[in-house]
């Protein structure tokens, strides 16, 4: 097949892409990427089948592939599941209470970068991350007077590296997927490039701190102090509700699969909001004490939080803006868009054009620093003209695998290089579904934050560090060397 025959659907997708960008920007992951998707692996289809390739090949093909990511779409179900109980426990207000408590002027990019790496850790969404606690953190930064390029970079650092590390995250579970390994593999391979990559972000954030200054602007109390009031004036804060996000973070430590671990996760959640939390069960079932049950309102609001939109209403404008869930039902667009970069991805490689890509981009390729390097390149690539960061994962991820497994690397070489570039550097392209989406939550250009992104800028270039001096590549049991 001629190579350019090849990249023509390619460069629908892209075309296609780039025009639901403009027209519907950050919106434009809810449904025109989606089509986009869909129309590229339907060119591509038409490209094969005209090539005389049978419809039940590229049928049983894109059967195949969506298998592939059926345990994904059950754990993105269940994270949404999860942060809704979560919000009406009383757990999401409190990491972000106690996170507010540490803020001090030095050391406000270190702590800013940490609390989004632990609660985008906890909770596995970058966007989430950014959405809520990003927005506090922007709002004490203005307060500080810190330059808000520096406050975003830090911000965006912390929330991708749990969006990377995170077994509840869509990327780190459809990475695996892709690339043929299990969850908690990938998990434990990426953190020899993902730890250094954070220590490296902490460590600039925190001289870029002090030296800064930060240390000599007024702190405004009154904006934190706000927020917490609201916060304690609607919820019982103390560390009992940590109990569920500690029995999860424990339950995977055991390598108890990531599934019923979310699930025994969401069910101590519930109980918790149930125990501590009896107010917001009324408020959120909307079933005053005088117009049912409690146990009938616990069960309206525990399916409510779970499968729904939840908003709790505290009075402060900054809590109730941060203080929502859309809950399982908040997943559905990504299992969509997911499903259909699937599709997209098993069509290209039935009719053999993912074969033929490959095949020019790994020409002359025979090291590992090569492969990997190649795979950085191609991922990059995507970011900037697919404009979407599950293309960036699961396209290079299907067009490479075999090329792993034929230089007997294992496949979590490849899922941890996925990740290191594709998922990292979406939010750095300003017309990436990621970097506009980021970019409007923030109200801050992605050219204003880019240069301060430490963490997403330094993880590509560890992955080719390690891959450069053969640390820990791990083989295929047989190619050990």
């Amino acid at each position: 097949m001629p190579l350019g025959l090849a990249l023509f659907p390619v460069l629908v997708l892209i075309v296609l892409l780039a025009a639901d960008v403009i027209a519907f920007g950050e919106d434009s992951s809810y449904g025109a990427n989606q089509i986009a998707m869909l129309l590229a692996a339907f060119v591509s289809g038409c490209i094969g089948m005209a090539r005389g390739l049978k419809w039940n090949v590229i049928s049983e093909a894109i059967a195949k592939s969506v298998s592939q990511t059926s345990e994904a779409l059950l754990i993105l179900l269940l994270i949404g599941a999860l942060s809704g109980a979560w919000l009406v426990a009383g757990i999401i207000p409190a990491f972000i209470h106690y996170g507010l408590q540490i803020m001090e002027p030095g050391i406000f990019l270190f702590a800013a970068c940490l609390i989004c790496a632990v609660l985008s850790l906890a909770t596995g969404s970058s966007w989430g991350t950014v959405g809520t606690v990003g927005v506090a953190l922007i709002g004490i930064g203005t307060a500080l007077g810190l330059n808000l390029g520096w406050v975003a970079g830090a911000i965006i650092s912390g929330a991708y590296f749990g969006d990377k590390m995170s077994p509840l995250s869509d990327t780190t579970n459809i990475a695996p997927a892709v690339a043929g390994t299990d969850l908690f593999t990938h998990i434990r391979y990426m953190t020899y490039t993902t730890v250094p990559s954070l220590s490296i972000a902490l460590i600039v954030f925190l001289i870029a701190g002090f030296g800064g200054g930060a240390s000599d602007a007024p702190f405004n109390e009154s904006f934190a102090q706000g927020y917490g009031e609201a916060v304690m004036n609607t919820f019982h804060i103390h560390a009992g509700l940590f109990i569920a996000p500690i029995a999860v973070i424990v339950l995977i430590a055991r390598k108890v699969a990531a599934a019923p671990a979310l699930f025994i996760g969401i069910l101590l959640s519930v109980v918790t909001a149930i125990v501590f939390q009896p107010d917001v069960i009324r408020s959120v079932s909307g079933i005053a004490a005088d117009q049912g049950s409690y146990a009938l309102a616990s069960f309206t609001a525990s399916i409510q939080a779970m499968a729904l939109d939840t908003a709790i209403v505290t009075g402060n404008a900054l809590a109730d803006e941060l203080l929502t869930s859309r809950g399982m039902h908040g997943m559905l667009n990504t299992v969509w868009l997911i499903l259909c970069a699937m599709v997209f991805g098993a069509v290209m490689q039935a009719t053999g054009m993912l074969a033929r890509i490959t095949s020019a981009i790994l020409h002359g390729v025979n090291t590992t620093f090569g492969l990997v390097a190649r795979t950085t390149g191609t991922c990059l690539a995507f970011n900037i003209l697919a404009s979407d960061q599950y293309l960036a994962i699961v396209v290079p991820g299907n067009m490479l695998k075999d090329a792993y497994a034929k230089q007997g690397l294992a496949p979590e070489n490849l899922s941890r290089t996925l990740e290191d570039t594709g998922t990292v550097t979406s939010v750095l392209i300003p017309w990436n579904t990621c970097g506009v989406a980021q970019s409007g939550i923030l109200g801050i250009s992605t050219w204003t934050y880019l240069p301060y992104c430490i963490f997403n800028l330094v993880s590509p270039l560890m992955t080719l560090v390690v891959a450069f001096v053969g640390f820990r590549i791990r083989k295929l049991p047989g190619n050990a060397s």
